[in-house]
């Protein structure tokens, strides 16, 4: 059984003093309970038992695609976030060792550093559905909204819109009740980054909008839920709402600090930008529509 500690027993006592959120009685509260707390990615509830669940790694782009399928189901249907393209014989060969039927191939946004394994996996699987939210603008066979359900077998993700990286960010979160995997898991794309956050200065981006949104639809999220996102730089894999409501550097700032820090980030010019985003507004078949047309 895979177990994560809370970082608060190891690494963040390396973050400088001046990064952590001021103390209150409410953080002091959510501190002890959280020292006190062990989180598991399994729990032994049997809805949790119906979750298959894997984490998988692209290292140029230091991108994460997640795997997720309801294996108590009798065709266990299976759906992939944040395909790379790159990585698709991979997934695809997972995919088929496991016994799964993938169904969907799914997108948090429309991303600028890596093309979506998305077109590609259509064109190997027939009948997958690709997915992205609405207000991306881009190609999909279905785009959702914020509230629409993506179900896989008795499972399901919920849509909540995240705009800030980009317009069309979303959040997809596990269900939520009995029949459904505790504790819930939400897989931020870059508005929440382990202990950081997505850039807001291209495609659409405000640091404002982001900051609404992470305070809105995922910090109001049960503290246990576990925080997936689409890239990690550090080696981190996994964190929690509760984490990063005490720890993250720029989302426990107040929203004048947090909009100040993201002005002045420097960050250079996203180096696949300009090959990677028309690409993933066309579901990564930028080749196949060319020559369509």
């Amino acid at each position: 059984m895979l177990r994560f500690r809370c970082l608060w027993l190891s690494s963040c006592s390396s973050l400088p003093f001046n990064q952590q959120f001021a103390p209150s009685p409410i953080l002091s509260s959510l501190r002890s309970k959280m020292a006190a707390v062990s989180y598991s990615t399994q729990s032994s509830s049997s809805s949790s038992k119906k979750l298959l669940f894997r984490q998988l790694f692209e290292k140029e782009s230091s991108t994460y695609t997640y795997l997720l399928a309801d294996a108590s189901h009798p065709d266990k249907p299976a759906l992939l976030v944040d395909p790379v393209d790159r990585t698709v014989e991979r997934d695809l060969s997972l995919v088929k060792d496991l016994g799964l039927k993938l169904v969907y191939a799914i997108n948090t946004h429309v991303h600028a550093d890596h093309v979506t394994g998305s077109g590609l996996i259509k064109t190997k699987v027939p009948g997958v559905k690709s997915i992205i939210s609405k207000a991306s603008k881009a190609s999909a066979d279905i785009l959702v909204e914020a509230g629409d359900k993506i179900q896989f077998g008795d499972l399901y993700l919920e849509v909540r819109a995240t705009p800030g990286h980009t317009v069309g960010c979303v959040t997809y979160v596990t269900g939520d009740g009995a029949d459904q995997p505790q504790p819930r898991m939400a897989f931020t794309g870059d508005a929440v980054l382990i202990r950081g956050c997505g850039r807001t200065d291209f495609q659409g981006g405000s640091s404002q909008q982001l900051y609404e949104s992470v305070h809105s639809q995922i910090f109001t999220l049960p503290e246990d839920t576990y925080i997936y996102p689409a890239h990690d730089y550090k080696g981190f894999t996994v964190s929690t709402v509760g984490e990063e409501m005490l720890y993250n550097p720029r989302l426990t700032k107040d929203e004048e600090t947090f909009k100040s820090i993201m002005e002045n980030l420097k960050l250079s010019y996203p180096k696949m930008i300009d090959v990677a985003v028309p690409a993933n507004m066309v579901c990564g078949l930028q080749d196949v529509e060319s020559k369509a047309a």
